[in-house]
């Protein structure tokens, strides 16, 4: 009796326990389709996420993102309540702008006063000049950390008297790329279309900066010293390309032919340090004829359109690897080029074809796929698409075609996470794809515009 009483009790627990999960996973589904405020933050905190399925602990994380971006809607009003909605003035010869403002802050949120003079510029900005930027922070549909990089990417063009019009059709760009792109990445996107409503502000300020290029070495303990070099976008490229040939022309030595392969334990930025070592004594261009990538040569690619190749226009060019150039540098570096023709849609400028007519069709399909995918497709990776694996969505031996539609670069750890680690992915001739995770949950990479930055 007494232990059909005990199992009965034991099911009861069970059964209310897979009743709680349930209504608490219903629940996270709600709330994170609710707006953000105090009632729904309210119901998030009272759930416990280790009762969640593996699936919902993702949506509980997702939903309190957003609860964070609205409070920090309310950070930013705060911090200019306190700051005043423009800069301080000097009270004397020993004081500077904004000095007990940003005291004020620092010493609030225990902050270094140049971390608090930050958070303060980026709060003004946003509340005086960022209207839409602070709405989609406030309802969730924008991080903190997408919100901050918008307001300093464009601090410095509003300071210089760029338009409303500008400011207003840069921001709302910004927030659409946002949706499915890193902090970084949205940077990136900022900068070059910054420089495409001011070419000439953005030519003078590159060609400042150019000045500013120097190579250092400070000396560090236990044998090591570091060495920093400060310069232009395209010459950073080359080095860096240089490096990656080495390596990879260096890694015939651990796997040569008719022997046994030899171990190369090295990270890859002790790889990186090594080879930029041994390239002091040589030149890149007395090993990139014996080095390709995919089986081109190492190169540095910058896409320009063609009327500001003709000098009819003065849109920024894209420099891989770097984003927006200005169209003066990106024309000297066309015109030692080598050159590709890509087609692509005029409206979204996503590629459509490709007219290389003197290379076998395989290689020809090569270079048009890293020219599309320009990086690595997985959701917020930026490794180059030279330098990453190009991969079948759906596995040549399941069927899959060596074609645009299933063909497309992945990194080799993401190119490993596809194919070992449960993850799925959708693939189209445009570039976009669609990744589906080990639980379920649905990202989209969207096709990108061979003239805008990734």
């Amino acid at each position: 009796m007494n232990e059909d009483h005990n199992s009965s009790s034991t099911h009861a627990r069970e059964d209310h326990k897979a009743l709680t999960v349930s209504s608490g996973e219903d629940c996270v589904a709600t709330l994170l389709a609710a707006a953000p405020g105090i009632k729904t933050l309210g119901g998030l905190i009272a759930i416990d996420p280790q009762d969640l399925s593996p699936a919902s602990r993702i949506d509980y994380l997702a939903a309190l993102e957003r609860q964070s971006s609205w409070l920090q809607a309310a950070m930013q009003r705060a911090i200019v309540a306190v700051a005043g909605i423009s800069e301080g003035k000097s009270d004397g010869p020993f004081t500077g702008v904004d000095e007990a403002e940003r005291e004020d802050v620092s010493s609030a949120l225990r902050l270094s006063a140049g971390t608090a003079q930050m958070r303060i510029d980026v709060a003004r900005t946003l509340v005086n000049h960022l209207p839409n930027t602070c709405s989609a922070l406030a309802t969730g549909e924008l991080s903190a950390a997408h919100a901050t990089v918008i307001a300093r990417e464009t601090a410095a063009a509003i300071r210089d008297g760029l338009s409303e019009f500008a400011i207003f059709s840069i921001e709302e760009k910004a927030i659409a790329h946002a949706e499915f792109h890193t902090p970084s990445q949205v940077a990136q996107q900022v900068r070059s279309s910054i420089a495409k409503f001011a070419p000439a502000t953005f030519e003078e300020v590159v060609e400042k900066a150019r000045d500013s290029r120097r190579v250092s070495c400070y000396n560090d303990v236990d044998g090591m010293s570091t060495v920093v070099a400060i310069l232009p976008a395209e010459d950073a490229q080359t080095v860096m390309k240089a490096i990656e040939a080495f390596i990879i022309k260096g890694s015939t030595v651990f796997n040569i032919p008719g022997e046994s392969p030899v171990s190369d334990t090295r990270s890859a930025d002790m790889k990186r340090a090594d080879a930029l070592t041994s390239l002091a004594g040589f030149a890149l261009a007395a090993s990139s004829e014996d080095v390709a990538l995919h089986r081109r040569p190492i190169t540095v690619n910058v896409t320009i359109d063609l009327p500001t190749l003709l000098g009819l226009s003065e849109n920024p060019g894209q420099l891989a690897g770097y984003g927006a150039i200005p169209a003066s540098v990106a024309r000297a570096l066309a015109s030692d080029g080598k050159w590709k023709r890509f087609i692509t849609d005029p409206q979204t400028g996503a590629l459509l074809d490709y007219g290389r007519e003197t290379y076998q069709p395989p290689q020809a399909l090569i270079d048009f796929l890293i020219a599309r995918d320009r990086t690595c497709r997985f959701p917020g990776c930026r490794r180059s698409a030279a330098l990453s694996d190009l991969d079948h969505a759906q596995s040549w031996e399941e069927g899959g075609t060596t074609s645009l539609d299933n063909l497309g670069a992945l990194c080799r750890r993401h190119h490993q996470l596809k194919t070992h680690g449960g993850w799925g992915i959708e693939s189209r001739a445009d570039g976009s794809c669609t990744w589906t995770s080990p639980l379920g949950k649905i990202y989209q990479t969207p096709a990108r515009s061979i003239v805008e930055p990734v």
